[in-house]
């Protein structure tokens, strides 16, 4: 946890506002603590799993307080990220690819599991020069 946002904070030179990338990937990795990390293995639809984070983001909002502006950029930064709709929210999504197969490469190396599926499922799927040359 937290990868994402460290990586933000490390590519700020990057050509895109890298304060708002760091604030994304830390909504991002929040609503993921409360939903859990549901990978394309876990059988779970893409509607399914856009209402369960959609609902943790409800809940993040309602625990700052649903009318602050802090809960109103936690819904702004998910939508963005969900829609992928700036510069920004492509390179966090790649982040989120690149953490997802450092996390892939760790569970190899201490459990002496087999995890090639993770890695391949990330060919062709950057978005950005930064995710690309990071793998």
């Amino acid at each position: 946890m937290y990868r994402m946002g460290l990586m933000s904070l490390l590519a700020s030179d990057c050509n895109v506002d890298g304060q708002r990338c760091i604030r994304m990937a830390l909504v991002h990795d929040i609503a993921e603590a409360i939903v859990g990390d549901i990978t394309p293995h876990c059988n779970v639809s893409d509607a399914d799993k856009f209402k369960l984070e959609a609902d943790a983001v409800q809940e993040i909002k309602k625990m700052l307080g649903p009318s602050t502006y802090a809960a109103t950029e936690v819904e702004i930064l998910w939508h963005e990220y969900e829609q992928q709709s700036t510069p920004e929210s492509h390179l966090v999504k790649d982040f989120d690819k690149l953490e997802m197969i450092i996390q892939a490469h760790e569970y190899e190396q201490a459990q002496g599991q087999q995890l090639q599926q993770f890695f391949d499922s990330t060919v062709g799927r950057f978005k950005t020069e930064t995710g690309s040359v990071c793998l």
